[in-house]
């Protein structure tokens, strides 16, 4: 199913089903033009996402031999059929961060983030069971595919529309967002969604990840945006006014940890994360899936990696898990 939502140049979104994945769908964008087309996003590698983009597409009438490919972020959802989907020498444009972070999910990166979440308290046994189920891994391009790789600002053209790459780390180390100046069209990727909130976790190699996702957000404020077309769901409201709705989270979720150590001093991450506030449909710790839990306590990794930089609280390795405390005023 696609549907057109601009014209000049013409935009088109199909929906990529994400299958018993909260997400719902991806919307994959076209920009078709007389000369060539550019695709944005792929879906995960599965059956049930490369037909829908291959049904989509042909229903567009896009030949993939005039069409470049544009992908927001290394997450399975949006590069995982990109080998799959173009040709051998397609163009396919990605952050150089996320394409190296790609290369080396093929390598080292799963291990060393099952020893990271082994410090933090994820039990070991949950480890081992969502390798088999975890869909950023499980459903990632089976092999590496080649890219022209950028920096922020890079700029290309398809047909005459000339397209900007703004790196947005935070949701990945090198999201980026693709602007439309003269058109005033902003694809947000997962860096800001309207219904519900990015997923912001820590990486290996990145300090920081909360506090270059909230940079990023108050520089994609600077834009002069009047349309904004992010990667899931709806765009169901200004998307200033969302930034700031966003901003405000991140402040709440902050407090939230921070009151929790207060009450409960010497606690490791997955236990921190199991008593914060999560939109779960009111289930208990215990029922969420154990791949939610995955991705919950990585959000909590990267929020307490922000409170031990803005020095509010401290972290110490206690019997083989880092345990978590307020730091004396």
């Amino acid at each position: 199913m696609n549907k057109k939502i601009y014209n000049n140049p013409d935009i088109y979104v199909i929906y990529i089903p994400l299958p018993n994945n909260p997400l719902k769908n991806l919307n994959c964008y076209v920009v078709k033009t007389p000369d060539k087309n550019l695709i944005i996003d792929t879906g995960f590698n599965l059956p049930e996402c490369f037909k829908a983009l291959r049904e989509g597409l042909d229903e567009l009438g896009i030949n993939i031999e005039k069409t470049d490919l544009f992908l927001t972020h290394n997450h399975a959802d949006h590069s995982g059929l990109a080998s799959k989907i173009m040709k051998k020498d397609s163009i396919i444009y990605m952050s150089k961060v996320d394409y190296d972070y790609l290369l080396y999910s093929y390598k080292n990166l799963w291990i060393e983030i099952d020893e990271l979440y082994k410090y933090e308290g994820f039990p070991i046994e949950e480890l081992i069971a969502i390798r088999s189920i975890n869909p950023a891994k499980v459903y990632a391009s089976k092999q590496p595919f080649n890219a022209i790789t950028f920096e922020d600002q890079f700029q290309f053209y398809v047909g005459e529309y000339k397209f900007t790459a703004i790196l947005t780390p935070g949701h990945t180390p090198g999201h980026s967002c693709l602007y439309l100046e003269k058109e005033k069209i902003m694809f947000t990727g997962d860096h800001i969604l309207f219904d519900i909130t990015p997923n912001i976790t820590n990486w290996p190699f990145v300090a920081n990840s909360l506090k270059n996702y909230i940079e990023s957000l108050k520089k994609i404020r600077k834009f002069d945006i009047e349309l904004a077309l992010p990667a899931h769901r709806n765009n169901n409201m200004d998307v200033y006014e969302r930034i700031e709705q966003i901003l405000f989270h991140h402040e709440i979720r902050l407090q939230n940890i921070i009151n929790i150590i207060l009450s409960n001093q010497g606690l490791d991450a997955t236990h921190i994360a199991s008593k914060m506030q999560w939109s779960m449909r009111g289930k208990h710790w215990d029922e969420f899936p154990i791949h939610q839990k995955w991705f919950a306590v990585g959000e909590t990794l990267s929020h307490l990696d922000y409170l031990i930089i803005e020095k509010k609280i401290n972290k110490y390795l206690d019997g083989g898990l880092y345990k978590y405390y307020l730091k004396a005023i």
